[in-house]
């Protein structure tokens, strides 16, 4: 290992998440380190990560950003979750939203209740004990302190990265335009010790933060860190993204459509709506899939359909040598629950505690892998549940969902809540038992039991308990605005 001090960082690779690393650890040290980032306008980036997911407005605290700032630059609209749509079965549709579900009463959490309420007749469908499950139905969004709502938002990626440049820039980080060509390294520990750009200039540094996306120019190019191949679990390999004219209000979530070989998104910001399919390309060819999506998107065209490859896994290992891997460098799992942003900014968050200031040390590198790789895997379990738990057999991609091997990790919480209700959330996981409660009774799930600790409450206060906390959900979300209402008013860009 290296025991010299870290005084330069050199990020290859802009976009999302070369800009927002660069930013973070500028504003998180100040001057105590030289950061150069380098990126070439001939190299585009994949830009299509525009629905985000609640954590990310902690990022924008260590940031300093204002919220309304950052919306009109960004052209946002808020997300309360995702609905998903014939992805249990063809016609129907539930919402994974942020937030929490009803309320807990002495040992058994809510969704006890709500499943002895289920079995007696006096239960509602479980998501109209959840304030944003209600304002998302009624396309409602408010920040009044009376009901607090759980968001995110959606964001122009491109527009994005612009922004995160200018708080960067702001704070001292040095911008090189140029294609690396070359990556040197020292002969003696194989450490990188500089880029060799197109025109011959070298970039030498301490720390080398990898942000070249799915090329892994440094991390995988060079240091041959592995990768742990999920497509057994993950099969779409292939996504096509196109962008068109809004023809409505803007709804607050993100649409996630299943089709006979994968899905369909659907994202809406201020000035148009990011639409695209991932697809699975032993199912369907690229052009099957441009007519499906091409069918069923609506308005003008402002762009033409961009194919995007990918193969989901993870590195074996994310930081190996001095080289930390960050976005799509470092893995992919498919979009479907919004977390590339998220794990971009884990890996920023996991290097600003760990950071190896007196030199590159076994023990850091050892620990941030280990946290970066438990918490991918989560995330892939999350995902690999939408598939798997399907009663859909309409096709031959479905079929293959349905009958596959999952891992052991998410065979023994399918079991445990199959056989118990019993979920839970360790530490490390994104994902909280709300989120894991609606996918799974989203897609047909249904616990064989509930936790003995409800039949304390007589029938009678079981239903008055239950339709107490609907009707507050009601009467606060009765009292929000428009989404676009709230939108004109908090963060509307200004016209072009």
């Amino acid at each position: 290992m290296s025991n010299g001090r870290i005084r330069k960082i050199v990020i290859a690779g802009g976009g999302t998440a070369g800009w927002m690393t660069a930013s973070t650890l500028a504003k998180l040290f100040g001057k105590t380190f030289d950061i150069t980032l380098i990126e070439s306008e001939e190299i585009g980036t994949v830009g299509v990560g525009e629905a985000t997911i609640p954590p990310l407005k902690w990022q924008h605290r260590v940031l300093s950003v204002r919220e309304p700032e950052f919306m009109r630059a960004v052209q946002g609209t808020f997300k309360l979750g995702i609905c998903f749509e014939n992805w249990r079965k063809l016609g129907g549709n539930y919402f994974h939203v942020f937030g929490h579900s009803g309320r807990s009463r002495g040992l058994a959490e809510f969704h006890h209740f709500w499943l002895k309420g289920r079995k007696l007749g006096i239960a509602y469908e479980f998501g109209e004990y959840c304030n944003e499950w209600a304002a998302a139905q009624s396309g409602r969004f408010g920040l009044m302190l009376n009901c607090l709502l759980d968001y995110a938002f959606h964001i122009d990626a491109s527009l994005y990265a612009r922004f995160l440049r200018e708080l960067a820039e702001r704070h001292d980080v040095v911008r090189r335009e140029g294609r690396i060509e070359q990556v040197m390294q020292n002969p003696g520990n194989g450490f990188i010790s500089g880029l060799r750009l197109h025109s011959g200039q070298l970039i030498e540094g301490d720390l080398f933060i990898d942000c070249t996306g799915f090329r892994g120019l440094l991390i995988e190019r060079t240091l041959h860190a592995g990768y742990d191949d999920w497509s057994h679990w993950l099969p779409c390999d292939s996504a096509i993204a196109v962008q068109t004219e809004p023809t409505e209000p803007p709804r607050p979530y993100t649409r996630a459509i299943a089709c006979e070989a994968g899905w369909q998104w659907r994202i809406p910001l201020q000035h148009r709506v990011g639409n695209g399919i991932v697809f699975s390309t032993r199912h369907w060819s690229d052009e099957e899939a441009k007519v499906r999506l091409l069918d069923s998107v609506r308005g003008r065209l402002l762009t033409e359909p961009r194919v995007i490859r990918f193969r989901a896994g993870q590195r074996r290992r994310h930081w190996y040598k001095n080289c930390v891997a960050v976005g799509l460098a470092s893995g992919f799992i498919e979009p479907l629950e919004s977390t590339s942003i998220h794990l971009i900014q884990r890996s920023i968050t996991r290097l600003a505690q760990m950071f190896p200031n007196n030199g590159i040390r076994d023990p850091d590198i050892v620990e941030f892998n280990k946290q970066m790789q438990i918490e991918t895997e989560n995330i892939r379990d999350f995902i690999i549940l939408h598939y798997h738990v399907t009663e859909r057999t309409d096709s031959a991609f479905w079929r293959q969902c349905r009958m596959m091997e999952i891992p052991d990790s998410l065979r023994h919480r399918i079991e445990l809540f199959r056989q118990g209700g019993r979920v839970f959330k360790t530490s490390e996981e994104l994902f909280g038992e709300t989120s894991w409660l609606q996918v799974m009774l989203g897609q047909g799930l249904v616990p064989e039991q509930y936790h003995p600790g409800v039949n304390s409450m007589s029938d009678q206060n079981l239903g008055d308990f239950l339709g107490g906390i609907r009707d507050r959900v009601g009467s606060l979300v009765e009292g929000l605005p428009s989404h676009q209402r709230f939108i004109d008013e908090y963060c509307k860009a200004p016209a072009d």
